[in-house]
């Protein structure tokens, strides 16, 4: 089957504009393009800072050939904030960038750290 090549679009709220509004109003275009183009797999997430477009393909030129599209430049264009608010980058994005979810790792005994132990002790221990 072959590895999946992710890439992340993440697009932030401004003063002029949601980027929740932004997806309303180009999401389906971006989506669209990218199935017709190879996209393998694809996700959308909204966040309390904006949105992020999440999306595989089976080789880096895929992606490549996906972002030059006259569609895809358009509507990254049309970002609410084009200066600051966009993010194109390879790999998972968002908060953690990882393919899966976070688990809280278990605590071995009580969860404190050990304290410290002197020098001094140790020498004293020794002679």
């Amino acid at each position: 089957m072959g590895t999946l090549h992710w890439w992340s679009i993440e697009v932030f709220d401004s003063a002029r504009g949601s980027a929740d509004r932004w997806r309303d109003a180009y999401g389906n275009a971006l989506t669209e393009a990218a199935i017709t183009h190879g996209a393998y797999e694809w996700e959308w997430h909204r966040h309390s800072w904006g949105v992020l477009f999440e999306i595989a393909f089976r080789g880096e030129e895929r992606f490549e050939s996906y972002r030059n599209l006259p569609v895809v430049l358009a509507t990254l264009d049309a970002v609410p904030d084009p200066v600051n608010g966009l993010l194109v980058y390879p790999g998972r994005g968002g908060s953690s960038g990882r393919v899966w979810p976070r688990r809280p790792r278990p605590v071995s005994g009580a969860g404190a750290a050990p304290l410290p132990v002197s020098r001094e002790i140790l020498v004293a221990r020794v002679a």
